[in-house]
């Protein structure tokens, strides 16, 4: 459903963000702000801060950050509409009715029935799993040691023994062929005519974020093959874009993710307390599913099988959460095959040991590597910290590489200086030392100024923000233009347009994106802190911030700078003439 911008900045303002988050996190006023225990990670020191002025909350513990909206979207598992929607009805805001085209409303309506036929289907097969039909499944699931509470939970079920017992269940429901066929849930053939994907198997149902049944996996209760099968892709399942378990483990407040193989992998773990437990639904991990970990959780612990297919899939897995900037661990389980196994052979305290104990993911590659070369024959040992030497050198930072070399040379007791010297050499292979000491010198140097460009940029922004009566003294030097990152850049642009009209609303800035990434990283421009002690260090502050922006906006423009381009050259000589002044401005609050 589309809103437009006024209709959703009214219903922004008619609520209070104090009144509304204090409704699920007790506050205490602080200052101008005020502060609560983080209900986003698990924490015993209030770091979660709201502010009345800005209308928008911070975590200065894990980042969590955004308006009303986000807040609502995050906590409550709500959709950006769903969350207008709410809070709309809390301030009793009349939304108006939207025009949908007869397209759109008719793949409205049909995933709507389609979500409403899952949803009976699990009622369904949750009621046969409890009679007596259900009786060999029931004791199966009782085997694997789940309890009736997390039976209940995951919504357990059975599909019966016959291969037409769902489908005529469903027509008995009022549900037509045609959408029987749409669900997913029943097959055709010329031979058998209408028959149901699942029977004799013991049911998973499988939930999106917001805990309703987009699809079913099946274990098979005889020796029939797959044992594992899964519904196929529907109008609202895509295996690739969903994980089991979600739904739960993102409420878990906890640091990481344990990514497992399969269901019962996630049900275990579940039930032993382990609530941040995923796993991808019958297929290997993509970047799909790392870009879906990565909007709940910065760090992932892949708990694979211990087993030979186990390794292969955690070796696939890393360089794919890798890429999407997700620090990677793996658990060992040795001397048992799974969670489920370990758990029960030795109890959680012992599981939770084996996560606090979980292996760097670049160091289990190497020991992985290891497996392929003789260590006791000196030509193998040597092309074993050959290549591990090689894989070091793929890291682009120098002190991460230092920090593998150092970790590496420990663990396999050889000379750090050796290893270093392997490293260079595949840094500097075929290409000449001098040019390339420097150009990884700029590298690294430049990563070094944009850290610390960009606070200065948060910082002038959380001020302008905080002190309207900046903007003035502020804008004649600093430009939008002047920020270096094109979100920033974007949210200065908009600030600037709030102030020059009279009053900046950073809460109505964050409405204007739609990425939850994007978002948290407005909170964070909002809320960066420098410690100041009296008005003449503030002043300071404010004046270097300043000076390194303008700089930093010189030196882009005249790297970007055409030769023939004389107006540009002429603002760059008018900056660097201001530039020369912001060291004797004189700022007032």
């Amino acid at each position: 459903m589309f809103y437009s911008d006024d209709v959703i900045e009214e219903v922004r303002m008619r609520n209070d963000i104090v009144d509304v988050i204090s409704g699920y996190v007790k506050l205490q006023r602080k200052g101008s702000s005020y502060f609560g225990l983080c209900p986003f990670h698990n924490e015993k020191s209030p770091s979660f801060s709201v502010s009345p002025s800005k209308q928008m909350y911070y975590c200065f513990g894990c980042g969590a950050g955004g308006n009303i909206f986000t807040f609502i979207q995050e906590y409550e598992n709500y959709t950006f509409p769903e969350a207008v929607k709410m809070l709309a009805d809390r301030a009793g805001v009349a939304l108006p009715e939207q025009e949908e085209s007869a397209e759109n409303r008719k793949k409205r309506d049909l995933r709507t029935a389609v979500l409403e036929v899952h949803k009976t289907a699990a009622k369904y097969y949750y009621y046969l799993l409890h009679t007596e039909q259900g009786a060999h499944a029931m004791k199966y699931l009782k085997d694997r040691g789940l309890s009736d509470e997390t039976i209940r939970k995951f919504g357990l079920g059975y599909a019966g023994q016959y291969s037409d017992s769902l489908s005529r269940y469903l027509k008995k429901q009022g549900i037509s062929d045609a959408l029987l066929k749409e669900s997913g849930l029943v097959q055709l053939s010329e031979k058998s005519g209408m028959y149901d994907k699942f029977w004799n198997r013991v049911m998973f149902p499988i939930m999106d974020i917001n805990n309703k049944v987009i699809g079913f996996g099946g274990r098979v209760m005889g020796d029939a093959k797959p044992k594992y099968l899964n519904s196929p892709e529907t109008i609202i399942f895509d295996k690739s874009r969903n994980l089991y378990g979600l739904n739960v483990a993102r409420t878990s407040r906890k640091k990481n993710f344990l990514v497992c193989e399969g269901y019962m992998d996630v049900i275990s773990m579940h039930q032993a307390g382990f609530t941040n437990a995923v796993a991808s639904l019958g297929t290997a991990l993509t970047s799909q599913h790392a870009s879906i970990l990565r909007r709940y959780t910065q760090e992932v612990i892949l708990t694979y099988d211990s087993d030979e297919a186990g390794v292969r899939a955690a070796l696939r897995a890393i360089p794919i959460l890798k890429e999407a900037g997700i620090s990677t661990k793996v658990l060992h389980m040795e001397p048992y095959k799974d969670p489920d196994e370990f758990i029960k052979a030795l109890g959680t305290d012992a599981f939770q040991q084996r996560i606090d104990q979980a292996e760097n993911s670049f160091m289990f590659e190497i020991s992985i590597l290891q497996r392929s070369y003789d260590m006791k024959d000196p030509e193998g040992k040597t092309r074993f910290f050959q290549e591990t030497a090689r894989k070091i050198a793929d890291f682009e930072q120098e002190i991460e590489r230092e920090n593998y070399i150092e970790a590496v040379a420990e663990k396999y007791q050889i000379s750090f200086e050796g290893l270093r010297k392997m490293v260079m050499s595949h840094l500097l292979k075929g290409v000449p030392v001098r040019t390339q000491t420097a150009a990884r010198s700029r590298t690294e140097l430049s990563r070094e100024k944009d850290t610390g460009i960009l606070k200065s940029q948060r910082l002038m922004l959380t001020w302008l923000a905080e002190y309207p009566q900046l903007y003035p003294q502020i804008s004649a030097y600093v430009t939008p233009e002047d920020f270096s990152d094109e979100l920033y850049r974007s949210v200065a642009q908009m600030l600037y347009e709030q102030l020059a009209q009279g009053a900046p609303n950073p809460a109505k800035i964050t409405s204007q994106f739609d990425d939850p990434e994007q978002q948290r990283k407005i909170a964070q421009i909002f809320n960066t802190e420098v410690r100041v002690e009296t008005p003449e260090e503030m002043k300071k502050a404010i004046r270097e911030s300043m000076r390194k922006i303008v700089e930093n906006g010189i030196e882009q423009r005249s790297a970007a700078l055409d030769p023939g381009d004389m107006a540009g050259l002429q603002a760059i000589i008018a900056a660097k003439r201001k530039l020369s002044e912001i060291g004797k401005l004189h700022i007032s609050f």
